[in-house]
């Protein structure tokens, strides 16, 4: 029985989607929060458990009988590592046979200003002692939807990221490398395996620029600030200080090349070409 946490969420619905394409559903379990918005997949014959990353013994009742169990990230920045240990702890209880985590790009030795909870994650899962697959995910494409409906609308977007490059892929393919271990698919054995998962093909914001003005048909201009005018920028469309400082230190970290690396690790796993950029510009154009 595969049991994954944060099914209603935007990667965990990916991958029990997959899930049921290749398993019957009473071998999937769907462990979210708010199990009424899971009802969809109970009405599909998946067993949903409610599973709150912050009451531990929620945790230990949602991962009972499980086999494996793959731990999408918690989206609560800064309660993350103490929300993933109870995680681990309650497989480590229910003797989880295989336990994924979705992690961060070289989560253990990079600077990118996520990476610290990742790093803490996964050295609790070392310390547990679980046979372990840790994904290590890039950037979503579609961390980029409200830059590309902005942009489309305005004609340009503004960032501090200079030439730095992304090697982002879309949720789906996340998904699908998720799914691909979880059912043994792609490789044999992949227990102890850390895999850095990227797109395939690297991209800039000027590039996206470009991509959102064939999509549109306009001209679309990426304007780059300084650091410090890109918050003043921000904040001054009415995000708070702490978030608006939140993006400009990812965006120093894409400057720095953090996001850049392709390792074909995901392809791999896969089977196919990652989705690039501009499919995702071109969908998400298509809706405005």
């Amino acid at each position: 029985m595969i049991v994954v946490t944060g099914a209603t969420g935007h990667l965990g619905k990916l991958v029990v989607e997959g899930l049921l394409e290749k398993l019957p559903a009473d071998q999937v379990v769907a462990a979210v929060r708010t199990p009424e918005k899971a009802a969809d997949l109970a009405e599909r014959g998946v067993e949903v458990r409610r599973a709150d990353y912050a009451d531990p013994e929620s945790l230990v009742t949602a991962l009972k009988g499980a086999d494996k169990v793959l731990l999408v990230s918690s989206s609560e920045v800064g309660r993350r590592a103490a929300q993933h240990q109870a995680v681990i702890e309650a497989a480590e209880q229910n003797g989880v046979r295989h336990l994924v985590y979705t992690s961060a790009p070289q989560a253990t030795t990079s600077k990118l200003v996520l990476a610290p909870e990742h790093k803490a994650t996964e050295e609790l899962i070392e310390a547990s002692g679980l046979a372990a697959t840790i994904l290590r995910n890039n950037w979503y494409n579609e961390n980029y939807a409200d830059t590309i409906k902005q942009a489309a609308q305005t004609g340009s977007f503004v960032g501090s990221a200079g030439d730095g490059r992304v090697a982002s892929a879309t949720r789906a393919d996340y998904a699908a490398a998720a799914v691909a271990v979880l059912t043994g698919e792609g490789h044999e054995g992949h227990e102890g395996k850390i895999y850095e998962l990227a797109g395939d093909v690297t991209w800039t914001n000027a590039d996206l620029a470009a991509e959102i003005g064939k999509a549109t048909g306009r001209e679309i201009t990426y304007v780059d600030l300084p650091a410090d005018e890109h918050v003043k920028a921000l904040t001054g469309a009415g995000l708070p200080e702490q978030l608006a400082g939140f993006l400009v230190a990812l965006d120093a970290n894409i400057k720095d090349g953090l996001l850049a690396e392709t390792t074909g690790d995901l392809r791999a796993l896969i089977g196919r070409a990652s989705t690039p950029i501009g499919v995702t510009v071109a969908e998400i154009a298509d809706t405005l």
